[in-house]
């Protein structure tokens, strides 16, 4: 009898989510994207207007669009550490936003290398939860049979033993930490029951104790709905296969029907996680939430991201090409044209403005605004004049994979350049494969022409061997990339192997590291 209420109570919160889920997408169905996304920047330029960047940039005579693109010129995290927050830090109330600034998502700087300090406001928060609530909304929506607090959700991710990087006399502590362990620490009480790790589990900073820990606790516990970067969530299963005996995650978790996965492309992961898990009822839905705004998620209805405009950010998109141009073309949601790689460019409620956030985009449709996302503004490979951007080199990765029958847990692919004047260069893919790696030169040759269909430039470089030679593949052993991460401290969490190198550098570093070269 004492089991019946938490039954009650989780038949109540399905058909709440279910209920939520239907009004949300309706809501969102309605939604004129551009007009709510003038209101947004609106709203938060008078917001802002006595701030030191607002008194600065003029914001009191701001009226519309035109006079904010005029006035506010396009800045990474850099410029804005520089010029406004390294001086106050850690405490920006009054810089960039008027409100006090409790948190800093620590980020490792992608393209950079140095840790980033990236202030979330309350306000912030809050947005960036009702995002998360519409991603799990267009889910729901499209499968409303599915029941996910009938078990535990499970969020893999950084600790929530927050760094405390200074004190407020009258607000508190200043922390910073991982955005996923920040999350799990402002998570609503009413939500703990129903979701996993505890607290004294995700505070947890060692990451080879903390997975084995999750493994052993979560083993038997009906997960219903996994969330986290593909890479880590394999660590896990492997984790749960060890603990348990069991060859298939489905035999672990039966009641388990949703994986959210974000932070990489989840091409390259899919045909092994649907052979690790053993369940074609297990759905995979995508989202792409960063430090700076929870910029979209996997409209179920298309099957591609969804541009989330009503959760108080303004977006605008810059051609790839015209990024680093003194007066880059800067496209609305009503001026986007179909096709083209853009840079991600975002302002938000706390205190970014007109950021260049270093992710790359194309667009499939307009009205909804439908994207996939391309890659990075530095995340490319051009060492010979091929132009390859992320999201074709990841294609052609999980191609040659399905192909050769050799799923990949991993990799990574930068230049080698020529040692002589007449010998072109070529490029150097490292592979972690899941099981016994396959016949290399056909894996390479798949990979290649996979790229020549994808990319003239590519193609034409690749005629006759003339200027470049063809790609070489080279195998890590199991686990590798996971030890390389370690060695660089960034082990679990959110943190992700660099795809693609276009220096060269990295990429000899890791051959090092693996003992390949």
């Amino acid at each position: 009898m004492s089991h019946w209420p938490e039954v009650f109570v989780r038949r109540c919160a399905d058909r709440g989510l279910l209920w939520y889920s239907r009004r949300r997408v309706a809501e969102v169905d309605r939604l004129d994207a551009d007009r709510v996304q003038q209101r947004i920047l609106l709203r938060l330029v008078d917001t802002a207007r006595d701030t030191v960047f607002g008194r600065e940039h003029r914001f009191d005579r701001i009226r519309d669009l035109s006079d904010f693109q005029e006035r506010v010129p396009l800045r990474d995290y850099e410029a804005f550490w520089e010029t406004y927050w390294r001086r106050p830090f850690p405490h920006l109330q009054g810089v960039t936003w008027p409100e006090f600034i409790p948190y800093f998502g620590l980020s490792s700087g992608t393209t950079s290398g140095a840790t980033k300090y990236l202030p979330l406001s309350r306000q912030l928060l809050r947005a960036n939860t009702k995002a998360a609530l519409t991603s799990l909304a267009w889910f729901v929506a499209a499968h409303p049979h599915t029941s996910l607090f009938t078990g535990r959700l499970f969020f893999l991710g950084g600790s929530t033993d927050l760094i405390e990087l200074g004190t407020h006399p009258r607000h508190g502590k200043i922390l910073g930490g991982d955005l996923s362990g920040i999350a799990a620490v402002e998570a609503s009480a009413w939500m703990r029951p129903f979701t996993f790790p505890p607290l004294e589990l995700a505070l947890l900073k060692d990451w080879e104790k903390k997975m084995s820990l999750l493994a052993e606790t979560a083993a038997t516990l009906p997960i219903t709905m996994l969330s986290g970067v593909p890479s880590w969530m394999l660590v896990l299963f492997e984790r749960l296969r060890r603990v348990t005996g069991k060859e298939r995650i489905a035999d672990i978790w039966p009641s388990l029907r949703l994986i959210i996965h974000g932070g990489t492309k989840f091409d390259p992961y899919r045909e092994l996680f649907e052979q690790q898990i053993g369940n074609p009822e297990v759905c995979f839905t995508e989202v792409y939430p960063a430090s700076e705004a929870y910029i979209a998620a996997q409209d179920h209805r298309s099957g591609l991201l969804r541009l989330i405009v009503d959760a108080d950010v303004f977006y605008e998109f810059v051609p790839v090409e015209d990024i680093d141009s003194p007066r880059p073309a800067r496209h609305t949601v009503a001026e986007l044209e179909l096709g083209v790689n853009y840079a991600v460019v975002l302002t938000n409620c706390a205190g970014l403005w007109s950021y260049v956030l270093g992710d790359t985009v194309i667009f499939e449709s307009r009205t909804p605004p439908l994207l996939r996302f391309s890659g990075r503004t530095k995340y490319f490979l051009s060492a010979f004049g091929e132009h390859l951007i992320s999201e074709e080199v990841e294609r052609a990765v999980a191609d040659a994979a399905r192909s050769c029958g050799c799923p990949v847990v991993d990799f990574h692919v930068g230049p080698v350049f020529p040692e002589t004047p007449n010998q072109p260069g070529r490029h150097r893919f490292l592979v972690e494969f899941a099981h016994r790696a396959p016949d290399l030169s056909r894996f390479a040759a798949e990979i290649d022409a996979r790229l020549c269909r994808l990319n003239e430039d590519y193609a034409a470089h690749r005629q006759g061997d003339l200027t470049m030679l063809p790609p070489e593949v080279l195998v890590v052993a199991r686990g590798g990339f996971q030890e390389w991460m370690r060695s660089k401290g960034k082990l679990g969490g959110q943190h992700k192997v660099p795809r693609m190198d276009n220096s060269g550098k990295i990429t000899s570093e890791m051959c090092r590291f693996f003992r390949l070269a």
